[in-house]
């Protein structure tokens, strides 16, 4: 049960576990069977920051960031490509290597790869400004090593975070026929920290973001 506003909260569930299946002892091959998936599903970030060299870990000190506006699901990568990344004014330097049930880039090797669905960018004008355009799926259990991995390479001193996303307007809650909203329509959540005017309404209760965005 959430305790404020805008926690992350994860339901319990029991479905599809009998008696048997949970009183079951593990053996040696499922064991063996679990590590290898949980090696197969390790996210790998290919970054070149510096130089044109590709590193897939971030072992010298981190970098400088102000700004980092992050784009999740199809729709927010697209409205990112054409109002954003529509210019010669960004270059990529990063791109995120990730196995799951829906989504298929591990294999790959470049820092472009042409399968990849999560790239970064980096305004040319002004090197702290990062943007990630993520339309991939990342599943629950890899969430936390994308927010690991990713936020581990950026100083967090003065960072400012943006996250687009979105969902149908069928989930929306509100008092009022959907039928008469507008569509598409803007809603925001923000931190404490955030000090700024909000570009648009504040998300009503009892509304939630869910999955990468949340976390």
């Amino acid at each position: 049960m959430a305790t404020f506003f805008g926690e992350v909260v994860v339901a319990p569930s029991r479905a599809g576990v009998d008696d048997e299946e949970e009183a079951r002892e593990e053996t040696p091959e499922d064991r063996e069977i679990r590590r290898e998936l949980e090696k197969k599903r390790q996210i790998d970030i290919l970054w070149t920051l510096k130089s044109g060299a590709t590193t897939e870990s971030c072992a010298d000190e981190p970098f400088a960031c102000s700004k980092f506006i992050v784009a999740i699901g199809r729709n927010a990568a697209a409205f990112l490509s054409s109002f954003i990344l529509d210019s010669v004014c960004w270059e990529v330097v990063g791109v995120v290597k990730l196995w799951n049930e829906w989504c298929r880039t591990s294999s790959t090797t470049n820092v472009l790869p042409t399968d990849s669905f999560c790239l970064f960018y980096r305004l040319i004008s002004d090197p702290t400004v990062l943007v990630c355009q993520c339309s991939c799926y990342v599943a629950e259990d890899q969430q936390f090593q994308w927010l690991e991995k990713v936020f581990g390479c950026m100083r967090k001193e003065d960072l400012q975070v943006t996250i687009l996303s979105t969902c149908p307007v069928a989930d929306y809650k509100t008092q009022e026929s959907t039928l008469t909203l507008p569509s598409p329509f803007l809603k925001a959540l923000k931190t404490k920290e955030f000090k700024e005017q909000v570009c648009c309404p504040l998300l009503e209760q009892p509304n939630i973001v869910r999955d990468l965005p949340a976390a």
